[in-house]
């Protein structure tokens, strides 16, 4: 199997699980309805952890374009192959969502909820205020990528990895997902949308393109800067790209601050 067809294949296994979850407790007459957040947190942490077992070991399972830059950015990774995972990442999440569509094919029609319907492919904030949801997809992004890094620093038994990249996910989603339903990774985000575009589902509304932007460009720059932050506090290195992302998400901090006020309630 070639990097490429890993990246897709596991990018597809985690849309297939993930966004499976997702509709499993939103969509009417599943057996899982009402199931709720900490089902979805602890199924994508497992989503993760299966997906990165099938095919770590031949792409190194990024799963996720901000995860692929990130490594680049300090070096991990050739700036080379980056088009190539990322192309692959989008069209898994794309596969992985059109399959999560026809497993609950029945099931479209009786939900009512666009928006459940809509979540089950992709993300919308919980408040709609684009700067503190830039921050918490941010913020989820540099823990995840900071967490990745971290863990490579301990002796671990091999083949543990995965697992605690899984429990790494489940925490985030857990204490960081409520304000957006931390998508973190742009292909987990981007490819499904365009699955809900495309697809013939019945009711289904907009696919909020308004916000889509948010869940690409957020998480690569707090993947980014989880990584330059660990490669300067841990090691010393990539100082210059510390201090300059450091300004960036100071920025968007600064600017959530400032209009906050400005929310409904």
């Amino acid at each position: 199997m070639s990097t490429f067809t890993a990246e897709l294949v596991g990018t597809m296994l985690l849309i297939l699980f993930g966004g499976g979850v997702v509709a499993g407790v939103s969509l009417h007459k599943s057996k899982g309805e009402g199931g709720g957040w900490v089902v979805i947190t602890f199924a994508w942490g497992f989503a993760v952890a299966m997906a990165a077992y099938a095919v770590g070991g031949i792409s190194g399972a990024h799963l996720n374009p901000a995860l692929t830059i990130a490594f680049a950015t300090i070096g991990n990774f050739a700036w080379a192959d980056v088009p190539m995972f990322i192309v692959a990442q989008l069209l898994g999440a794309f596969l992985g969502a059109v399959l999560v569509y026809f497993v609950y094919l029945p099931h479209w029609k009786g939900t009512k909820d666009k928006g459940a319907k809509l979540g089950v492919f992709s993300t919308t904030p919980a408040v709609k205020h684009i700067p503190s949801n830039m921050i918490a997809e941010m913020v989820g992004t540099f823990a995840l990528v900071l967490g990745i890094l971290a863990l490579g620093t301990n002796e671990i038994t091999s083949g543990l990895n995965p697992f605690l990249v899984g429990i790494l996910i489940v925490v985030i989603g857990m204490a960081l997902g409520g304000p957006t339903g931390y998508a973190i990774n742009p292909a987990r985000d981007l490819g499904p949308r365009i699955a809900h575009a495309i697809l013939p589902i019945p009711g289904k509304g907009d696919s909020a393109w308004w916000y889509a932007w948010v869940p690409v460009v957020a998480p690569i720059i707090g993947g980014v800067y989880g990584a330059v932050f660990f490669s300067f506090i841990w090691n010393g290195a990539d100082a210059a790209l510390f201090w300059i992302f450091s300004v960036v998400v100071a920025a968007v901090f600064v600017a959530a601050q400032m209009t906050v006020s400005k929310v409904e309630e």
